[in-house]
């Protein structure tokens, strides 16, 4: 364990990754691997014993955070005389570049829609509250993409304080992974969820202002692996996608097409270390005490261990 991972153990209670499986107690595993399949992403294997051992434990604990929270509003409104509405419950999901969010985010939502009250859960990612590429690029923040000063954050926070007072359909921007931007005029729309899985770099960042993404948050994840493992999932999937997504003329990537293997590793490499491992130690890494739940992942990408919050 490095040093710069030791600094904020104290605060959690860790779980090898065995005696984190046991804490699933009698929790049906739903999902199939036809299922599982439709929500891995690129070079992100997940496997039914990863679902098994580490995402189950997680969604009992949160099915027991969700009633608990659903009690306590029940006991307010009861309180104040008014109608009982329970807000949605807004679970943050951070972490690094190519570590894995993404797909833990769709599993996570499979399998909370498969409660026994099947709640309705929806998931958006803060790629959509990126500023346009033409202002990033006014603003010389191109080579800052994913960086705090990136995003619309009065934008981000006016749609989390939406969603968090029950607005019956609040919309999002939506980005493009192959345009490399916002997509003009198309939104995606929230229509009161239960549940709302909330997936990015940075959605654990505290700015300078009186309001910030996380005041709105009722659980969080953090996703984490050595900083060696995550540049190794990185170049593998950048050579994937030189080999596949930047082939399409639509691609911002397209440039980089016809580059040999040597070649573009090279500038994956080039971009791994000016601009995501730049970002992962000045703005996300440091967010990781922020989390309840911390995941440590292994060099094969599945989670080894497991820190819960205490403090």
């Amino acid at each position: 364990m490095s040093t710069a991972l030791s600094v904020d153990v104290s605060a959690y209670q860790s779980f090898a990754r065995p005696d984190w499986a046991r804490l699933r107690a009698n929790t049906p595993l739903l999902l199939r691997e036809i299922d599982l399949a439709a929500l891995r992403s690129l070079n992100e294997p997940v496997s039914l014993a990863e679902v098994a051992d580490i995402y189950l434990p997680l969604s009992r604990l949160l099915n027991l955070h969700v009633d608990a929270a659903r009690s306590l509003t029940r006991v307010t409104d009861a309180f104040l005389g008014r109608p009982i509405a329970a807000p949605p419950y807004i679970v943050a999901v951070a972490g690094s570049v190519a570590v894995g969010k993404s797909t833990f985010a769709r599993v996570l939502q499979a399998l909370i829609a498969r409660w026994p009250d099947h709640p309705k859960v929806a998931l958006v990612t803060t790629d959509g509250f990126l500023h346009p590429n033409a202002a990033l690029r006014q603003r010389g923040l191109m080579a800052r993409k994913g960086f705090p000063e990136s995003y619309d954050l009065r934008r981000m926070i006016r749609f989390l304080a939406a969603v968090k007072a029950g607005e019956s359909a609040v919309s999002a921007p939506v980005y493009s992974h192959t345009a490399y931007d916002i997509v003009p005029g198309e939104t995606q729309i929230v229509e009161r969820p239960d549940v709302l899985i909330f997936e990015g770099l940075n959605v654990l960042q505290t700015v300078n202002t009186a309001v910030v993404a996380s005041d709105f948050f009722d659980f969080s994840v953090y996703i984490d692996a050595d900083e060696s493992d995550i540049e190794t999932w990185y170049l593998n999937r950048f050579l994937l996608l030189q080999r596949s997504a930047f082939q399409s003329p639509e691609s911002f990537f397209h440039h980089y097409k016809d580059l040999d293997e040597t070649a573009a590793r090279a500038a994956g490499a080039e971009i791994w270390r000016d601009i995501n491992l730049v970002n992962l130690h000045e703005n996300i890494q440091p967010t990781r005490p922020r989390a309840r739940v911390v995941l440590r992942k292994r060099a094969d990408h599945a989670v080894g261990e497991v820190w819960l919050r205490q403090v």
